[in-house]
């Protein structure tokens, strides 16, 4: 099965499980079974699901091969090249392939020269009128791929505009590309470009990241900060016939190792296998060579061989354009996409059903405890009820006087329910305000006065360092807060429970250790531009302050995320609160109801016992529904993406299909 395939399996389980957990909320919401709280959760998973984006990066040094792979893998049903892949340098710039339906098929470029000034590539995608937008034809192959020969425009700047713009590095003089006959330096005219089509895949939610080489990596801290980082599978091309060059390494190293966590998202690809292919050579020959490479590769880059993937794209993309099988077997193109495949898809389900498996048991809990509160309510009134067979009418006042006594005192009992909401609104508001925009500005003020400082910045790791200790301390006490909040609710709850009979439960908190290990990993992404290497860019106050820039808002993405966890869990709180408190006060109204109609009349006593008898039936079923709508998403099984098979020698198997 292609990766085509594989993501249209992906999408269809996707829209399913989306369709599944919408009609259980609908489901509940028409029985009064889903409070305000787990509604919003519900309708965060449902957007999730079905709004869920996959994310794979290609990273590359120049000529590699790696637009000819992205061709081959997703485009090669328009029957010819889509992104530009001819002999030399063609992707330029970043490029990113996605599709969003309230944009025109379009190309948007950013001009090179926003480089210049401080924004960071955030922000720049919020103004548009500064991007350089081109019409897409989807239906005609030509014209579209004609367009996306724009990203390999190029234009020549002096050489202090080269150092401006990131593209000469002075300290690393063997990294920089060459001067022409007039002193001038080649660099990218544009700066990121984004194309949205409505290619199938990229409607499913695919987004492809295509990246240029390593300077043009190192230049832009967004990509390695906050894209390449973000990615949920990330593929890096080596070309067979040379292996790991040096600039294979330093990109692999200082962009990409991941130190072990995070490592199984990680494929390399040993592209250009057709190189090998000699005509001199056994079919034997030629796999040992291969072979040979994939170990050193292997070894180099300390990855498991399995992870390292022989291909050539370039035949692989001829083979389905033709529709040439042995040819396709032959490149090992569909070794890959088995392995992409089952490593993205594989990863995205296991984490939508994780997060859809808590969201549902969070439901259950609640609706069980809605349920089991009704139904002793029910228990309560049937014995209040079944003693009155025979009485008279004096008691059945009577009853009606403790009923209205019983009210009296549950309304007068508020001042408690208040003093609880008192100290867990102050508790909360500490929580809020440690996580807040505005306390992280503070805590990176001392780091982005020492980037901001003109000329050598002999301090900077240290003061990193000691920044990102200060936002892990950050979030160390906000879980202690947050136990302090958790301990506060559980003492409450359970004097309210046992005054009122009620069956609250404090909902399970938010665990801070997932946004340490965020800002662990953004701390990493980060440290390749403090080292000696980067200390003439570093010097370059522009560039700092897109560092500045780019670091507050990947800071600012996992703050927000955590105060916005923090917030709902609260809300489930005061929710399920409000549910009992208003579920309590149906139940007066209920019982003075029955005893009002049993005053009216002597016989409806035995109807209202019969009501509550069929009121227990309902009840059952509603259990019934509830348990067969939740096993329904929970049964709804992650698709069986095939196993890798072993890699097949391709010289024998264009053999054999001549």
């Amino acid at each position: 099965m292609s990766f085509n395939e594989q993501f249209d399996q992906h999408g269809t389980w996707r829209r399913e499980f989306a369709l599944r957990l919408k009609s259980l909320a609908q489901w509940m919401k028409e029985h009064d079974l889903l409070n305000a709280a787990v509604e919003e959760r519900l309708q965060r998973l449902e957007s999730q699901v079905r709004a869920d984006k996959v994310m794979v990066a290609f990273v590359a040094e120049f000529s590699r091969g790696k637009s000819e792979l992205i061709n081959a893998i997703f485009f090669a049903g328009y029957g010819r090249r889509i992104m530009p892949a001819s002999a030399g340098r063609t992707t330029m710039c970043p490029t990113e392939l996605g599709y969003d339906a309230a944009i025109v098929p379009c190309l948007r470029l950013l001009p090179i020269e926003t480089r210049l000034q401080p924004q960071a590539l955030m922000e720049w995608r919020l103004v548009p009128d500064k991007w350089l937008q081109i019409d897409l034809d989807v239906n005609d192959p030509a014209q579209l791929a004609q367009a996306l020969q724009k990203v390999a425009e190029v234009q020549h700047v002096s050489l202090d505009g080269a150092r401006a713009l990131g593209f000469w590095n002075d300290n690393s003089p063997e990294d920089n590309p060459l001067a022409g006959s007039d002193g001038l330096i080649e660099v990218p005219k544009w700066r990121h470009a984004l194309i949205n089509i409505a290619h199938p895949l990229l409607k499913q939610g695919l987004v492809i990241l295509d990246t240029p080489g390593l300077n043009a990596i190192g230049a832009e801290p967004e990509l390695t900060v906050s894209l390449i980082p973000q990615a949920h599978a990330v593929v890096f091309i080596l070309a067979a016939d040379t292996g790991v060059t040096k600039s294979d390494l330093s990109i692999w190293r200082e962009h990409l190792a991941s130190g072990g966590e995070g490592s199984d998202t990680r494929l390399v690809v040993l592209n250009k296998i057709d190189t090998l292919w000699d005509a001199l050579s056994t079919p034997e020959e030629v796999q040992a060579q291969i072979d040979r490479q994939r170990a050193t590769s292997a070894e180099i880059l300390g990855l498991p061989l399995s992870q390292v993937i022989p291909v050539s794209a370039q035949k692989g993309l001829v083979a389905k354009v033709t529709g040439d099988p042995g040819l396709l077997q032959a490149s090992q193109l569909p070794a890959l996409e088995r392995v992409l495949g089952r490593g993205v898809m594989g990863q995205r389900q296991k984490i939508l059903r994780t997060a859809v498996a808590a969201g549902i048991g969070e439901l259950k809990n609640e609706a069980g405890r809605a349920l089991n509160m009704r139904r002793r309510d029910q228990a309560e009134q049937m014995l209040e009820l079944r003693g009155l067979k025979g009485k008279n009418i004096s008691v059945i006042k009577h009853m009606r006087n403790r009923i209205e006594q019983e009210q009296a005192e549950f309304d007068s009992s508020g001042a408690k329910i208040h003093a609880v909401r008192s100290v867990h609104g102050a508790l909360l508001g500490d929580l809020v305000n440690l996580l807040s925009v505005p306390t992280l500005k503070v805590e990176l003020v001392e780091l982005t006065t020492a980037l901001k400082q003109p000329g050598i910045k002999l301090r900077l790791k240290k003061t990193y360092g000691q920044t990102f200790s200060r936002l892990r301390e950050g979030l160390q006490k906000g879980q202690v807060l947050t136990g302090e909040i958790e301990s506060m609710l559980e003492s409450a709850f359970r004097q309210i429970n046992a005054e009122f009979g009620f069956s609250l439960q404090v909902p399970q908190a938010p665990d801070m250790a997932r946004w340490v290990q965020d800002l662990d990993l953004i701390e990493r992404s980060h440290l390749q531009y403090l080292g000696l290497g980067n200390v003439i860019r570093l010097a370059q106050a522009d560039f700092s302050e897109r560092l500045v820039r780019a670091l507050s808002n990947r800071l600012r993405v996992v703050f927000e995320s955590a105060l916005g966890e923090v917030e709902l869990w609260n809300k489930s709180a005061s929710a399920q609160l409000d549910a009992q408190l208003r579920e309590r006060r149906r139940n007066f109204a209920r019982r003075l109801e029955a005893v009002e109609r049993i005053q009216q009349a002597a016989s409806s006593l035995d109807e209202r016992i019969t009501e509550i008898d069929d009121q227990e039936i309902r009840l059952k079923g509603l259990e019934a529904k509830l348990a067969e709508l939740t096993a329904r998403l929970l049964d709804l099984r992650p698709l069986p993406f095939a196993s890798q098979e072993p890699v097949v020698n391709p010289a024998a198997a264009l053999a054999e299909s001549a």
